[in-house]
């Protein structure tokens, strides 16, 4: 029996959780827990990269406390990277995806290449934060950077080489770059060329379950440990969710719930076309070369960093509190649109939600309930616009739709998800990153015969809750109040 070890970064802590294939079960088992937190100096906001590492140092060392393990997967966000320069050494820390450098990056790039050339080029929805436009961002203030960079690595790639001393990326890690062409599944050197950054830079592009190295010696006498694969699972942290999906049958539809919300379905080829390109869809790349068909779309952010601004207020509300308080508040007042840019970055957001709501002539709202039940109602609504969009360009309906992830714990959001899209919601399994993290080791290690085993065994052995659609006239109704204040 094989025990592998996940390494998962989430948008504030990072763990470290053992995993083994017994009775039909994938049995988890957390060894380590670690905050990872932004770091602002000088106005820029950087990743905690040498401590981060420290860190997963920790999680291995408590790991093999733990009974030990046969191999090791990091996932996190996309898009962010490290660049490492002719001698191995890291330039810079990482820069985080919330810095504002990007802003202005998209009408840049316009000035080389049109939108619709890229989008043809590589079918990944446009947002500031995507790595194609850091880079940009680099050549046009710190050109000095690059040209001193030998290798650029995305944060998963650049903790395995710290590990192995190997130089990979992984595939659907890459596609989030929006630099991938998707005719090829290789670097676009075609929108690279346009643009002026080097193509060297980047490293070969390994497939999903690939063994992208061995620890280190150095690692392997610090930690006590033997020299075990560092396997490239599907580092895209979206993408390790997709694969523990508990749908091992057909087609399905999904919400990845967490900070950011990923709304989408799995396909096996892209879809480039004017209506995709229109509403901004995104195919980024998966397990065995599938695609994650989604929008993303932000989430539970704006119910994060709303109780982060009334702790800084001096009142400490617990998130059972704000769901009660928004549960109390008069329904279908006001709507923002959680993807307004104004909600991006740290800050008041409950100030934001109120300035975004009387520049658009509706209803201020005042209480902390009140601005609670706008973000909720809000973004079950934008659920349901992303899931009309989705439907729209496939061609094809789905009855269910499976929240998995952290926000499968966020009772009132499924259920006002389900009001909203009226069709019943499956929530769960909680720890679908970690699963489908783990799934891919498994695989890898003949353990786990393919993804759709994983998702059977997932399947069989989760708790799933189902939550039924309610009032579906009423949300139709002020679906249109939404869309309206939303023009």
């Amino acid at each position: 029996m094989k025990r592998v070890l996940a390494f998962d970064f989430g948008a504030s802590s990072g763990r470290a959780i053992i995993g083994k294939f017994e009775n039909g079960k994938i049995e988890l088992e957390e060894v380590h827990r670690f905050s990872n937190d932004p770091v602002s100096v000088n106005g820029t906001t950087y990743w905690d990269v040498l401590r981060l590492f420290y860190e997963i140092k920790q999680g291995i060392i408590k790991a093999k406390q733990a009974g030990g393990f046969d191999s090791i997967g990091i996932d996190t966000w996309g898009v962010d990277f490290g660049l490492i320069d002719e001698f191995g050494c890291l330039l810079e820390n990482p820069i985080h995806y919330r810095d504002v450098r990007t802003v202005g990056m998209i009408e840049e790039a316009e000035k080389y290449i049109s939108r619709r050339e890229m989008y043809d080029i590589t079918g990944i929805q446009f947002m500031e934060l995507n790595t194609i436009f850091q880079l940009l961002a680099l050549k046009k203030e710190r050109p000095h950077m690059l040209e001193r960079t030998d290798k650029m690595l995305f944060m998963p790639d650049l903790f395995a080489y710290m590990l192995t001393g190997e130089k990979n990326t992984e595939y659907s890690i890459a596609t989030t770059s929006q630099m991938i062409d998707l005719k090829t599944n290789s670097w676009s050197g075609e929108l690279l060329d346009k643009l002026g950054i080097r193509k060297d830079i980047f490293a070969p592009i390994v497939k999903s379950g690939t063994k992208a190295g061995f620890l280190s010696k150095e690692i392997c006498e610090e930690c006590g440990v033997p020299s075990v694969p560092v396997i490239a699972v599907c580092e895209h942290d979206t993408q390790s969710a997709i694969s523990a999906v508990p749908c091992p049958e057909g087609e399905f539809a999904f919400i990845s719930s967490g900070t950011w919300s990923l709304f989408g379905t799995e396909l096996e080829k892209p879809v480039v076309n004017d209506t995709t390109y229109e509403i901004n869809v995104t195919n980024e790349g998966g397990y065995d070369f599938s695609t994650g068909f989604l929008k993303n779309i932000i989430g539970l952010w704006l119910i994060q960093e709303s109780r982060r601004q009334w702790a800084r207020e001096g009142e400490n509300y617990s998130y059972a509190d704000l769901e009660k308080l928004a549960l109390e508040a008069e329904p279908f007042k006001c709507f923002i649109d959680p993807d307004a840019p104004e909600f991006v970055p740290h800050g008041n957001l409950p100030e934001r939600v109120r300035e975004y709501c009387r520049k658009t002539n509706q209803y201020v709202p005042e209480t902390v309930g009140e601005i609670m039940r706008c973000i909720y109602e809000s973004l079950a609504m934008k659920y349901r616009e992303t899931f009309d969009k989705i439907k729209e360009c496939t061609g094809k309906d789905y009855p269910v739709i499976h929240v998995i992830g952290g926000g499968t714990k966020d009772t009132l959001l499924c259920q006002l998800t389900a009001n909203s899209c009226g069709c019943d919601v499956k929530a769960g399994p909680i720890e679908a990153t970690v699963l489908g993290n783990l799934a891919v080791q498994l695989i890898s290690h003949g353990e786990i015969k393919d993804i759709k085993e994983a998702r059977e065994i997932i399947a069989s052995s989760e708790n799933v809750v189902t939550y039924n659609p309610q009032d579906a006239d009423l949300w139709s109704e002020n679906f249109e109040k939404y869309l309206k204040a939303n023009k």
